[in-house]
């Protein structure tokens, strides 16, 4: 008996859209995916500055915010990901943010 493996190609990033509540992203396979800007919290916390200073990491397969240091991958928006970040993790970051 044999198994195969099926490969399944992630598409990649073509364009982000952010507003007040959405994160929308154009894929490369012709879909659009759209999800709560509330999964991400630390996005939630930016300013509309920083959530325009993004760029594509890993040829389009993740999106980079610097100012606020978020990752998103693709795959994990088309599995329907929140962020992982802990609750203790954000706070720490939350504090650092506004001592600043």
């Amino acid at each position: 008996m044999s198994i195969s493996a099926i490969e399944i190609e992630i598409p990649f990033a073509k364009k982000v859209i952010i507003t007040d509540d959405t994160l929308a992203v154009d894929l490369s396979d012709g879909r659009s995916i759209s999800v709560p800007l509330s999964w991400f919290p630390r996005l939630i916390q930016a300013t509309v500055q920083e959530r325009q200073n993004w760029r594509f990491i890993g040829k389009g397969h993740g999106i980079h915010w610097e100012d606020i240091d978020e990752d998103i991958s693709i795959e994990g928006l088309i599995l329907g990901k929140p962020s992982g970040e802990s609750q203790a993790s954000f706070k720490k970051w939350l504090n650092k943010r506004q001592s600043r």
